[in-house]
């Protein structure tokens, strides 16, 4: 039995890496811009297709592929920014109707790329760590696990030591005082939809040895990602991370010892558990930050 658990326990780390990843950013666009991004599941999706395209096909080095993944959706972001969300941004039902609908066009432009069957990304490497013959940690999701901390880590370094990250919170805080102090609300709008963007895209990357990728692979990890958002308060940048690794846990140790659907509804059962203990979430307030 302590074997399972400790097994479980890893498996749950690997799960919360990742899910912070996304939940992450989608809280910084929707603290920033107000919006909620539908096609943010989907960002995760084009970042897993863009390590099928590069390491699969052409075989070049992993590391640079992930640069690339996270750079080119970020750059999806920006145009997202551009096109849809900067001409909605007094309209924030628009803005969201407008990412469902870019949902379905990333969708349908990965289904006649690579077509609908699902691709499979050969490992990195094959190495496992071995605790005991039955604790095993595969060292692809330890990678995922260390690139997810070294990516929050660094996201907070910039929140809270740089003049760019000072002025994307004030702009989440309050937008009218923020633009008063000269700050551009176009600006933080760009650099905050970049970041959300390449994190879930380097989600997706990190994640595309170990799953199978297909192209709606985006819609169980963006409810997951709404669930952990609501439940460490919507706007909080901390309680997603923690909510992500509250999620994993509960969600593993049920996959585990019931079977997915079960742990599926148990997720949905603690975000309503903590709607109606603390509606504005663990660490969310009344007003937006």
């Amino acid at each position: 039995m302590f074997d399972l658990l400790a097994q479980t326990v890893l498996n749950a780390c690997y799960s919360a890496s990742y899910i912070s990843l996304v939940a992450v950013g989608l809280v910084l666009i929707f603290g920033v811009m107000g919006i909620v991004n539908f096609a943010h599941g989907e960002l995760f999706m084009v970042g897993a297709y863009v390590v099928v395209a590069l390491y699969s096909n052409y075989d070049i080095p992993y590391v640079l592929v992930a640069a690339i993944g996270l750079v080119f959706v970020g750059c999806i972001g920006l145009l997202m920014e551009r096109t849809m969300f900067r001409p909605l941004r007094d309209n924030p039902l628009g803005g969201l109707v407008a990412s469902i609908g870019f949902l379905m066009i990333l969708q349908a432009l990965a289904s006649i790329t690579f077509g609908v069957r699902m691709a499979f990304v050969p490992p990195v490497t094959q190495d496992v760590i071995e605790f005991t013959d039955k604790i095993r940690l595969p060292l692809q999701r330890l990678y995922v696990i260390l690139a997810a901390v070294g990516f929050l880590t660094a996201l907070w370094l910039f929140l809270t030591r740089t003049r760019f990250g000072w002025a994307l919170r004030a702009s989440a805080q309050d937008p009218e005082a923020a633009a008063l102090q000269g700050i551009s609300i176009t600006q933080t709008a760009k650099i905050a939809m970049f970041i959300g963007a390449a994190l879930a895209g380097v989600a997706g990357v990190l994640t595309a040895p170990l799953i199978s990728v297909n192209p709606h692979m985006g819609h169980s990890v963006i409810i997951a990602a709404f669930i952990v958002v609501i439940v460490g308060g919507v706007g909080s940048l901390e309680g997603a991370v923690v909510a992500s690794i509250a999620y994993a846990f509960v969600h593993t140790f049920v996959t585990t010892f019931f079977d997915g659907v079960i742990a599926d509804i148990t997720g949905l059962l603690l975000m309503l558990l903590v709607l109606i203990v603390k509606p504005t979430g663990l660490f969310g307030t009344a007003d937006r930050a």
